[in-house]
């Protein structure tokens, strides 16, 4: 009796579902104190190590249950016969070589996911799996590809090997029809349970975000990224009754009036005079969208390495704004605050959605009013959406594909070099001047993202440079392009915008670490526009409407945001978000809202913008609502479209 139960714990013991639970276990494990390790004990202190690691173990424990299900149903349903086979074991080894060999992949995936964004995979690791062309691209530049799959497939094959041997340590096991139906009731019964127990928010609890991330699971937070990619703010969020969201948005001064029709903003200028800070209304527009430029990299801003010299100057001889917040974290966060100028919705970014088609976008209302509309892009325009997006939105989309190769002297994975986009700008500007007809072009740069390069011989950082050098050479170029314009005529009538898409990291001890939100914006039009610094706060969302009013048109008042131009009684707030987590600044406190009908709210630094918790105030949260869910619902109802295109669907 007593040898028959040794027999049957070491086959336990010895068993492919027991050997590659002890597998999984380690690795992630691993994983985890090499990402604590890589983060430091400045950003995690070591009391918060054990229980970053029993949290971790937990999730750990969940996934592996996932992943060993199919193993548990292949190990019920193989034939006796076929066990100790010798083809069956060769078959076998393959197949656990090739398994460790990808999970050892995934699991050098995700720890240079969280060197570039300091969290676990998430849904910017689900878009990353739909555009693979520019994502295995950008790898392929950015890392020693070759090298590092040749050091997986060794240790996958040393791996598998170790594990083949530790397994044939014990007899072949004949499994009896019991076993087999245990087997396949835990395959079943694990997973479902402990997936229905698990969930993403069990990770929080330490006030501080990167020892929640690492308390994770990679594989376990993605899936809860593809589940929550699209949030229903109305189901996951607290809200306020529609009447009270209307009235709590009239008394902060927001005036969208979706029964405007779009026929009376025929072409045209409004007759008043121009803002405040302009000696003269300016006829053209220029905005230029840099990526990942963070206030922290721009000398004007307070930084002492001098990489910025050509936007510092734009700043010193035009209108700098000293506190603007990026809406999000991602590129189509910052393009759907600079064409729609509306708070993010939870989930996936407008830009990304279906019926986003005739919005009451910048370029919708301006091309009503006579203006010739473009959005310029350095790379392939299909991604993210970008081209759909704004050509259904009356841009006139002009990307990679429409500048010749002649003209391009540099490109990576990611578009061409910012100076070959400018040149392109520039050209087309020419062309457009020529008609009596005013243009506003939106171009977004490229250059400033991994892996970093750029044409040699522009600045004293040899390319690839890192963050710093994609810095300054997105800075060189914004420099040439505006030396380009002024020996045009269309220069002296044009305002130019330069505002960042969102910072280079968003990484920090709270989940909305607003310091990392914080963007430059420098307008520049000599002639037009006095120089000067602009001291209050202001969100993202702010500069359409203010565009609008700097040009002399109408339509400001269909976006959520206010013309910091006119609207001097407006209330100073910002607004910051990732994926779930909607935040909304204003009087020094952050308000959070989360999924689950969560709220959280803490005390902003004003001198270093930390974040310490603190209690809820309860008007602040009421405003937070108003403006998250009447974006939300605007969106879905559909009177975030443009209302000429509202009356005409109808």
């Amino acid at each position: 009796m007593i040898f028959s139960q040794r027999l049957r714990i070491t086959h336990l013991l010895h068993s492919l579902p027991f050997t590659l639970l002890l597998f999984l276990l380690a690795l992630n494990g691993t994983l985890r104190v090499a990402l604590l390790a890589y983060t430091g004990t400045v950003q995690v202190p070591l009391p918060d190590w054990p229980l970053v690691l029993a949290k971790g173990g937990w999730f750990d424990l969940v996934v592996a249950s996932a992943l060993l299900a199919p193993v548990l149903i292949y190990e019920a349903m193989l034939p006796n016969r076929w066990r100790a086979a010798r083809l069956h074991r060769w078959l076998r080894a393959a197949w656990l070589c090739a398994s460790v060999a990808l999970l050892l992949f995934g699991a050098v995936s995700e720890f240079t996911f969280w060197i570039e964004f300091s969290n676990r995979l998430n849904f910017i690791a689900l878009d990353y799996l739909i555009y693979t062309s520019e994502v295995i691209g950008n790898i392929r530049e950015s890392y020693p590809v070759g090298a590092i799959l040749t050091v997986i497939g060794v240790a996958a094959v040393l791996t598998s090997w170790t594990m083949m041997q530790w397994m044939t340590r014990a007899p072949a096991a004949r499994l009896s029809l019991r076993q087999r139906s245990a087997l396949l009731v835990a395959a079943l019964a694990l997973p479902a349970t402990l997936l229905s127990v698990a969930s993403v928010e069990q990770m929080e609890g330490r006030n501080n975000a990167y020892a929640d991330e690492l308390s994770g699971n990679g594989l376990f937070t993605l899936a809860a990224a593809a589940r929550r990619n699209e949030l229903d703010y109305m189901k996951f969020y607290k809200t306020l009754p529609p009447d009270t969201v209307r009235t709590t948005l009239t008394g902060l001064g927001i005036k969208r009036q979706p029964s405007l029709e779009m026929q009376r903003l025929g072409p045209g200028s409004d007759s008043a005079a121009p803002p405040r800070y302009f000696a003269r209304t300016p006829k053209n527009l220029v905005l230029v969208s840099v990526e990942s430029l963070s206030a922290s990299f721009v000398g004007s801003y307070g930084s002492t390495a001098n990489l910025t010299p050509n936007l510092d100057a734009l700043a010193r001889d035009g209108l700098r704004f000293e506190q603007v917040y990026a809406t999000g974290t991602r590129t189509v966060r910052g393009l759907e605050a600079l064409s729609l100028g509306t708070p993010p919705v939870p989930g996936q970014a407008i830009v990304r959605r279906p019926g986003n088609d005739h919005l009451t976008t910048l370029g919708e209302v301006l091309e009503h009013q006579g203006y010739d509309t473009f959005f310029f892009y350095g790379g392939y325009g299909y991604f993210d959406n970008m081209n759909a997006y704004f050509s259904a939105n009356d841009y006139r989309v002009v990307d990679r594909t429409d500048i010749p190769p002649e003209r391009i002297m540099f490109e990576n994975v990611w578009g061409v070099a910012d100076e070959a986009l400018f040149d392109n700008v520039v050209e087309q500007l020419d062309r457009q001047a020529g008609s009596s007809r005013p243009f506003f072009a939106h171009v977004m740069t490229t250059s400033n993202h991994r892996p970093y390069t750029y044409p040699d011989g522009r600045i004293d950082i040899p390319s690839p440079g890192g963050r710093k050098g994609a810095v300054k050479y997105s800075d060189y170029a914004i420099g040439k392009f505006i030396r380009d314009a002024q020996t045009r005529p269309w220069f002296k009538d044009t305002l130019f915008v330069f505002v960042a898409d969102h910072c280079a990291s968003v990484a920090g001890k709270s989940r909305l670490p607003v310091r990392h939100y914080r963007i430059p914006l420098v307008m520049y039009s000599p002639g037009n526009l006095k120089s000067g610094v602009y001291q209050p706060m202001i969100s993202q969302i702010d500069i359409v409407p203010s565009l609008v009013r700097a040009l002399g048109q109408r339509g400001g008042d269909l976006f959520f945001g206010h013309s910091f131009f006119e609207d001097e009684a407006a209330p100073e707030r910002a607004f910051i978000s990732n994926y779930q987590e909607l935040g909304y600044l204003r009087n020094n406190k952050l308000t959070v809202l989360l999924p689950k009908r969560h709220v959280q709210a803490f005390d902003i630094d004003p001198a270093t913008l930390e974040a310490t918790p603190a209690a809820i105030d309860p008007t602040l949260l009421n405003e937070a609502i108003a403006y998250y869910q009447s974006a939300s619902t605007d969106f879905r109802s559909g009177l975030l479209r443009a209302p000429f295109y509202r009356k005409a669907a109808r």
